[in-house]
């Protein structure tokens, strides 16, 4: 890897980054616009006040703490697509809507890998949230399997799988700490060809274990390594922890997939106003494929 990557999702229909500056942005997520705080955007928006005033919510600091704020009527929930996926948006107490747009080019990528595979391959997503990437997994033809710590995350990403209209046995559910799930997958001899990850700066799985980035995550790829099938696809990790850097997630997912024959190459997942043209970085990506 000589250089780093800015990515942009430009595949969207149901979501548009319609405008940013003065720390926030304006999104539109299918029929709902909202306005949410973005560190990123020191800049100055571009499009009309109007056109922020026009916005279905905004998230914002209230007395003690954040939360939404309605300034229109909308639905309490709705649905979104992308590539021919359903699934479930709602305003969540996180400032979060049940997706995150800038992994579309993640998606896209994830299913050219696995649709290049001889055999159905097996993909585990850790950290799996609502789940897109696993639906997006699913229906380019793997066999999932989906982990998140967090029960109600994986009650919703089983709705988008319905909603989706994808075979039940294409992903199979696990409620569990990320790194125990993965030592009990090793000592089986369970193997994977392709991995994804978006591991969070911080947490607590199911039982109450902390992550810590820093600490936890080279951990867990060393751990993942003694899963990854004899030939493997493809592994792909996403952060948003602003401590890290996309080289420092290069470097460690290089150590981790040593000896391995393949194509590495990071960057920052970034997303395109509609308004002036200017990419707004979110995230940042590592991603491995065999040759």
């Amino acid at each position: 890897m000589k250089t780093l990557s800015l990515l942009t999702s430009d595949n969207w229909h149901d979501y548009a980054l319609l405008d940013s500056g003065n720390g926030r942005k304006l999104e539109r997520f299918g029929p709902v616009t909202v306005i949410r705080p973005e560190s990123e955007a020191l800049w100055q928006p571009k499009l009309a006040a109007k056109e922020w005033e026009a916005a279905h919510a905004i998230y914002e600091y209230q007395g003690k703490g954040e939360n939404w704020r309605k300034l229109k009527p909308h639905p309490e929930t709705w649905m979104m697509s992308y590539q021919g996926l359903r699934f479930k948006a709602q305003l969540t107490p996180f400032r979060h809507v049940g997706v995150f747009p800038e992994h579309g080019a993640q998606w896209d990528w994830v299913a050219e890998q696995i649709k290049r595979a001889d055999e159905q391959p097996r993909v585990l997503n850790l950290f799996a949230y609502t789940g897109v990437a696993s639906l997006v997994a699913a229906q380019a033809g793997a066999k999932v399997t989906h982990l998140d710590a967090s029960k109600a995350s994986v009650d919703w990403a089983k709705e988008n799988q319905t909603a989706s209209q994808l075979a039940p046995d294409s992903i199979r559910w696990i409620i569990d700490d990320a790194l125990k799930f993965v030592r009990r997958e090793a000592r089986r001899g369970a193997h994977y060809e392709g991995i994804i990850m978006d591991p969070p700066a911080f947490g607590r799985g199911s039982q109450g274990q902390v992550w810590q980035f820093a600490e936890s995550f080279p951990v867990l790829l060393q751990e993942c390594r003694a899963i990854l099938a004899p030939k493997p696809l493809f592994c792909l990790v996403t952060t948003y922890d602003t401590r890290a850097s996309a080289l420092m997630l290069a470097n460690t997912l290089s150590d981790s997939l040593a000896g391995l024959d393949g194509t590495l190459d990071a960057g920052e997942q970034t997303l395109r106003e509609q308004s002036a043209g200017r990419l707004l970085s979110t995230s940042i990506y590592a991603r491995w494929s065999a040759k």
